[in-house]
């Protein structure tokens, strides 16, 4: 039988039919349609029968049970109606149905995915890149040149000698520490015991600060004999800047380790000789594992000069096994990211260093911004290479061989919202290193933040000017003010970290970059690379007139 034409839409587009117990039977929408009186028993949906309950479900569960199944039922016919007419009636869909902000807007409620944008970033500056190799290439030719580089017997020889010589004043501070061990043993075999309840005598703590000068002392003599020879060596008799960075760099790293040793079991041995109740249950849990005095070993402290760290403890948190796999494989991206460091700067960075100095002598000052605005380019992608050859593969496959567990050697610094939370993240273990033993006991001696902030950065500059001014023999200070000069951005980056917003934070990211990647390490490594050109000429034994040529042997 033929549905009556007067009958109901949704009877007319086949939507509903018939009722079985007041239950509607649901059909997708045909035409034309045709009931079957006997069909209804088998179209209509399975219902609970009595004998389908369990025995258990008293009425009132069933009643429950059948409004819950029966507003179900509602949603689904609903839903089945509305689907329907969409495919009945397609050009009434209501495409505004409610309000929204557009993507880009600061009102929207979902912040969209720039995956692509990124994507686009990276082939315009693979595109233009290569547009600079092929030009470079064509104007200069290969430019590598291994033979070319004046590495002289002599220096490689103080290299050498200076790589086995530095370790020997971790060992010194070893046997300082080994006798300050055996004077605490004994001390504490001859003190009265106590219960731990009551802090040192004034007899015993002037006896404390007389060792400790004594042990201070000879503490200070060693690691500032330590980096005064190295740096005497590499200044006056290293000639190649490469051999006297690494030599210089051994010396900074001995010198930061020795200190965090002594530092270290200083406080380690005044808790040991005279506790007072709770503090030796406030030590780290870890340091349970190493006891002061048996930590004075010699295994001991040659895992802290191996462990990638420059903070000392006892005890560090371990893994279980090696796996040669991973080491393998960070030991390849290290070579490989060297190689690449060496050619971008052989073949890109010195003829743009070289076409420069002409520029700066006569201060031609469009020039030079030109010159550092294309040197900051190559600039960035060497460091970046290098900070992910040194942080990410070198330290990780030490760290790999060594068993050593806390691998944070960085954080996402590339996010800074500001230029301290830069310095707080790019480098975590330097940044632990002045935290702990520098920052941490001013600050508890009352000395004020700016005060701590600004011991920090001088002692930071001091070094930074003796890692780059001593291999170049060029002491110009520029280094120096470079890091020095950071804390004026720091505070005002930090004023925009503090407003909360998203233009605060956009703009103490965009400031962070600028100030890296054009005014950073670009015009460092210009007046560096003047001032070396300017003493001793080129670093290869290549002339300016063959630039382009390797001589043949």
């Amino acid at each position: 039988m033929k549905v009556d034409a007067s009958k109901s839409m949704a009877e007319s587009t086949g939507l509903e039919g018939p009722r079985n117990n007041g239950v509607t039977v649901t059909r997708r929408p045909a035409a034309p349609v045709t009931v079957d009186p006997h069909a209804a028993v088998h179209d209509t949906p399975a219902t609970t029968t009595p004998s389908d309950t369990p025995a258990n479900c008293s009425p009132k569960d069933e009643s429950a049970d059948a409004s819950a199944n029966g507003s179900a039922k509602d949603s689904t016919v609903a839903l089945e109606l509305r689907k329907a007419f969409r495919e009945k009636y397609r050009h009434v869909r209501a495409v505004h149905s409610r309000s929204k902000p557009s993507c880009l807007s600061h009102d929207t409620t979902e912040t969209p995915s720039f995956l692509g944008f990124r994507n686009l970033m990276v082939i315009v500056l693979v595109a233009a890149n290569l547009r600079l190799v092929i030009e470079n290439i064509q104007k200069y030719g290969v430019l590598i040149c291994i033979r070319c580089h004046d590495f002289r017997p002599n220096d490689v020889r103080l290299g050498l000698a200076l790589y086995v010589l530095i370790p020997c004043h971790l060992m010194i501070a070893y046997l300082i520490e080994l006798v300050a061990a055996y004077n605490a043993r004994s001390s504490q075999a001859r003190s009265q015991k106590r219960d731990g309840s009551t802090s040192p005598t004034e007899e015993e703590s002037r006896q404390f600060l007389r060792t400790w000068r004594i042990i201070r002392i000879a503490h200070t003599i060693n690691v500032s004999a330590a980096l005064a020879i190295t740096t005497y060596v590499v200044y006056y008799h290293i000639h190649h800047p490469l051999i006297g960075t690494l030599a210089e760099l051994h010396a900074i790293i001995v010198w930061l380790k020795t200190a965090s040793y002594a530092l270290t079991n200083r406080d380690l041995r005044h808790a040991y000789l005279h506790p007072v109740r709770g503090e030796l249950d406030a030590l780290p849990e870890i340091y349970q594992q190493c006891p002061y005095p048996a930590n004075i070993t010699f295994s001991n402290l040659t895992y802290f000069w191996w462990a990638p760290t420059l903070v000392y403890q006892p005890a560090y948190p371990r893994t279980g096994r090696i796996r040669w796999v991973f080491v393998a494989k960070r030991v390849g991206e290290f070579f490989c990211l060297s190689a690449f460091i060496w050619f971008a700067s052989a073949q890109y960075a010195t003829p743009v260093l070289r076409n420069s100095l002409e520029k700066i002598a006569t201060l031609d000052y469009m020039s030079i911004v030109e010159r550092l605005l294309k040197l900051s380019t190559i600039s960035l992608v060497i460091w970046l290479a290098g900070f992910f050859a040194l942080f990410q593969s070198f330290l990780n496959a030490l760290a790999e061989v060594m068993r050593f567990g806390d691998r944070e050697f960085y954080e996402a610094w590339w996010n800074s919202e500001s230029l301290g939370t830069y310095w707080r993240t790019w480098n975590k273990p330097v940044y632990q290193f002045f935290r702990r033993h520098v920052y941490s006991p001013m600050r508890s001696r009352g000395w004020g933040h700016l005060t701590a902030s600004t011991t920090v950065f001088f002692l930071s500059a001091v070094l930074h000017e003796l890692m780059v001014g001593v291999p170049t023999h060029n002491l110009i200070g520029v280094a120096f003010l470079g890091m020095f000069l950071q804390l004026p951005l720091i505070i005002l980056t930090a004023r925009l970290e503090k407003l909360q917003s998203a233009n605060g934070r956009l703009l103490g990211n965009v400031i962070f970059w600028v100030s890296f990647t054009i005014f950073g390490q670009p015009f460092a490594a210009l007046m560096y690379f003047y001032a070396w050109q300017a003493k001793y000429g080129s670093v290869s034994k290549m002339p300016l007139s063959q630039l382009g040529t390797c001589p043949m042997a």
